[in-house]
């Protein structure tokens, strides 16, 4: 019997905002929500871009004054919008109006006159040119003589062609959420993002820890470009060319794999299972995938998955958009036929488009098998029975999409018929999109959507694509896709392209159902998770609804354990319930145990059979059967 992975919870931060309970869906989906979600989405967004906070048992704006949440839309409605999903790049990233670089400059001399200055003798280039005649004068200062055109570089400005991206919304700060000691910002929206989810679950973590062995507890975790940051590799880069000195954490705040490490470290305080896989704009699904099979396969019975990427740098930027993949000003222009662009418009998919916005974000799913999490009583989202990834084969261009992704679609769609049937896929299942917004993308991933639709008799396949609000975020992107078709499951509205006026005419729309608005559609059965990565990574997660997902869970483990799970589980909903509003009035009590329960070593039991880890109730069995027998 294999088990099935089930998700128990979700938390993160991206442009829409909190990942759990669907807040972030909810902020893209607003004005189709009731008028109940409606005001929590704005209370849960006006204390998290701390337009209000709670004080004494009150909400209150910047200036102090007592405010009711009913009025929160009102006053605070439009500043709340305008600081969500996409939008012009703020300047906490980098002025895109006057973007910093280094301009090149010829000195040469003139009417037969030298260049002449003085300056520290300590600051003097190694070795000193040859063209440099230095005179030493008092206080260790030197005069300089050159009889020679001088090239040298200074600060100058540009106007940044690209000006648009999925930003965290704006107010909204990590970093002063606890001691962050000069972290990375995308380390900073990791532990948010773990805590959220962790929280979200309405289980102690603690009492997770406890019920099963230590090294059944997994982390599978990555970002793409590493921490590009000047807290990372980005100061690492640049610390040296700008007459700055390395620090000492650069290096390693910087890799890819610290978005593990840092849950593993100062969030779970896990010791089992650690992986770190990148593959492109599919990497939460990679992580994904290695999860699921390391639960399908016993080996672990608690996965935390996770992406985070915080790239918003003019590098990042500008090395996309010299690959001609991000939407610019001219491009947009002309698509508009306008001399204005629309920043919060940039992002296209399926419609006339010029190039993906990228985004920034993190984003984290708790899993379990799903006897333990019928036996805690866990809240159950949904499940993954599972996550294909497939390559391109031979290609000429390196970021040129391939066949890959019509194999982990296809098996993907054939996987959810084989386990639901025919009829549930045809009339009940939709797609997230990798949609990035390009012309190329619009094309090819539509017509693998096409192909499947006619092998597998779908008609108006229902499409969404939630780059369209919160741009492309690299790493967690797909972990954005997840998160919003978890807010479909739940609230039954299906998100629009609302940033299209039309479905472009090159598209192969024939069997699909993209549309242009949010709509209230029925209960849908089957998501998949679709992503299409530079280089040939492509990957596909068949997501099954929660609605099903009991039902197939009765089937397996029978009433009388369904009873007990249920009567298990109204604790854990009090619990969610109370974190939810506590989330949503701004409390959110980040989890970074900096130190905080460490293992002391010498504490470590080990006997032939098991071994005893300190702070773990339940021991590491060691293995006392010879898997190749049959080789003896």
């Amino acid at each position: 019997m294999t088990a099935l992975p089930v998700i128990v919870g979700m938390g993160g931060i991206n442009a829409a905002g909190r990942t759990s309970f669907h807040q972030g869906y909810r902020r893209i989906v607003l004005d189709s929500l009731d008028s109940k979600a409606r005001h929590e989405t704005f209370l849960g967004l006006a204390t998290l871009m701390n337009l209000v906070k709670l004080e004494q048992g009150k909400l209150v704006d910047q200036q102090g004054q007592l405010i009711e949440q009913s009025d929160i839309e009102s006053k605070f409605g439009k500043q709340i919008i305008e600081g969500t999903l996409i939008r012009k790049i703020e300047k906490n990233h980098f002025d895109v109006d006057a973007t910093p670089w280094q301009q090149k400059m010829t000195l040469s001399v003139s009417n037969d006159q030298k260049i002449v200055f003085e300056t520290r003798a300590r600051d003097l280039p190694q070795p000193v040119p040859a063209s440099w005649q230095v005179e030493q004068l008092e206080g260790k200062k030197v005069k300089v003589t050159i009889a020679a055109d001088l090239e040298i570089k200074h600060n100058s400005t540009r106007d940044n062609p690209i000006k648009a991206a999925g930003q965290l919304p704006t107010g909204f700060d990590p970093a002063v959420m606890y001691n962050s000691r000069y972290q990375p910002r995308g380390l900073q929206a990791t532990i948010f993002a773990a805590t959220d989810a962790i929280r979200s679950t309405g289980l102690d973590w603690q009492q997770i820890m406890n019920s099963v062995q230590p090294d059944q507890i997994g982390t599978y975790s990555a970002s793409v470009a590493g921490q590009v940051n000047d807290e990372g590799f980005g100061g690492l880069i640049r610390s040296r060319q700008q007459g700055e000195r390395v620090s000492t954490k650069q290096l390693a705040l910087g890799l890819n794999t610290m978005s593990t490490d840092f849950i593993n470290a100062y969030v779970t305080g896990n010791v089992g299972t650690t992986f770190t896989t990148s593959g492109a704009c599919a990497t939460f699904l990679y992580n994904l995938r290695a999860a699921v099979n390391d639960i399908q396969a016993g080996r672990t019975r608690v996965a935390v998955v996770a992406s985070s990427e915080c790239a918003l740098t003019p590098e990042i930027i500008e090395g996309f958009g010299n690959m001609s993949a991000l939407a610019n000003e001219e491009g947009l222009k002309r698509l508009d036929n306008t001399d204005v662009v629309d920043h919060r418009r940039t992002s296209r998919p399926f419609g006339e488009n010029c190039g993906f916005t990228i985004g920034e974000g993190a984003q984290v799913a708790i899993l379990m098998d799903d006897a333990l999490a019928l036996s805690l009583g866990a809240d159950i989202m949904g499940a993954i029975p599972d996550v294909y990834v497939n390559a391109d084969g031979v290609k000429k261009s390196i970021t040129a999409p391939g066949p890959g992704n019509y194999i982990t679609m296809a098996k993907s769609v054939a996987l959810a018929s084989s386990i639901l049937g025919q009829e549930s896929v045809q009339k009940r299942s939709f797609i997230l999109a990798h949609g990035s917004s390009t012309p190329q993308n619009r094309v090819t991933e539509s017509l693998i959507y096409h192909r499947l639709a006619q092998t597998f008799a779908i008609d108006n396949w229902k499409v969404a694509a939630p780059k369209a609000y919160v741009g492309h975020t690299i790493a967690p992107a797909s972990g954005d896709q997840l998160a919003m078709a978890l807010g479909v499951f739940s609230h039954n509205i299906m998100p629009g392209v609302t940033t299209i006026d039309k479905v472009a005419d090159d598209v192969h729309s024939e069997y699909l159902d993209i549309r242009t608005e949010h709509y209230k559609c029925d209960e849908m059965d089957i998501a998949f998770i679709n992503s299409k990565g530079f280089g040939g990574n492509n990957a596909t997660a068949t997501v099954i609804s929660p609605l099903v997902t009991m039902q197939m869970l009765s089937k397996r483990h029978g009433e009388q354990v369904m009873n007990a799970y249920l009567q298990a589980n109204k604790s854990i909903k009090s619990a969610q319930v109370k974190y939810q509003q506590q989330a949503d009035l701004g409390h959110y009590e980040l989890i970074y145990r900096f130190g905080d329960g460490m293992i002391d070593e010498n504490d470590i039991i080990i006997t032939d059979k098991a071994m005893q880890i300190p702070g773990f109730e339940k021991t590491i069995a060691l293995s006392q059967s010879n898997p190749y027998q049959d080789m003896f």
